[in-house]
């Protein structure tokens, strides 16, 4: 992953084509670069970055920022009613209880 401004950008190799590519993730829009080597890539993310931004300002929108702290999550009802007995028993709202689940789960 690369990161810039506040965004990430993910990296792949195409073999056939020989050639780097990826976008920034996180973000509703879609905004990619590629590049040949690591150096033109690094340089192509920026580019992109910084075009997405200028693009937004001359529309008068706000660009896309990346990872809101908001997400969606579909589980069964059983799941949930799990989740949100053992929250209770850890004197917890559900929302602190699976953000600290979470939080464990990446080793934070």
């Amino acid at each position: 992953m690369m990161k810039y401004k506040g965004y990430l950008g993910d990296v792949t190799y195409d073999d056939d084509a020989e050639i780097f590519h990826g976008s920034v993730v996180g973000i509703k829009d879609v905004v990619t670069y590629q590049g040949r080597s690591v150096d033109e890539l690094k340089q192509a993310f920026k580019d992109s970055v910084n075009d997405y931004l200028e693009f937004c300002k001359q529309r008068g929108e706000k660009p896309d920022k990346p990872y809101s702290g908001k997400f969606n999550l579909r589980i069964s009802p059983e799941l949930h009613a799990k989740i949100d007995i053992a929250a209770k028993e850890e004197g917890e709202s559900l929302n602190n209880f699976v953000s600290r689940t979470l939080r464990r789960a990446v080793g934070e």
